[in-house]
């Protein structure tokens, strides 16, 4: 039995970024549930609905105990392994293994706390889950200890390649 949804449901439409309103009763077939958030298709085709929405999906259980960022004292293991809990919703790997960050900055603020600042690509520049992926990155790392600020900024240089995909998540591709 396809799941549906028990109340109406924010969603994003995918590849697109647009943001729409599922209505109740609407069948949702899971096709991803990485990093807390649900990827589905729908008869408005496939959308994602971020994790505090998720409960919308009737019977729907969370398959990842903790899809909340790591805990531990900050550290910038604990910010890169917070990124890790991020994912491009077509896309099985994290954001990390698929390349997409090209740099991380951690920096005192004087009136104390950290600042991070990430620069992070997309696999196309078309791609309007971009400000999605990147807002999902940023809230997980603002909700770090000790985190006073986080931005997350999207860059065109270099250009992404399929080189750039770690071993680990060339593994989870399928692509050795």
């Amino acid at each position: 039995m396809t799941p549906k949804l028990t109340r109406d449901c924010p969603a994003t439409v995918i590849p697109a970024g647009d943001e729409i309103v599922l209505p109740a009763g609407t069948e949702v077939h899971i096709t991803q549930t990485l990093g807390g958030n649900v990827t589905a298709r729908t008869d408005r085709g496939l959308v994602r609905i971020a994790a505090e929405h998720a409960t919308a999906i009737a019977g729907y259980v969370p398959s990842e105990p903790g899809t909340a960022a790591p805990a531990g004292e900050f550290s910038e293991e604990l910010v890169w392994n917070t990124l890790k809990t991020c994912f491009d919703p077509e896309i099985p790997v994290n954001i990390v293994d698929l390349g997409l960050i090209y740099d991380l900055a951690i920096d005192d603020l004087p009136e104390g706390g950290k600042n991070v600042e990430v620069k992070m690509t997309l696999t196309a520049q078309g791609c309007g889950m971009g400000p999605v992926i990147a807002n999902d990155a940023r809230g997980k790392i603002a909700a770090l200890p000790g985190v006073a600020a986080a931005k997350v900024h999207i860059v065109w240089d270099p250009i992404w390649s399929p080189q750039m995909i770690s071993p680990a998540g060339r593994k989870a591709l399928g692509i050795e």
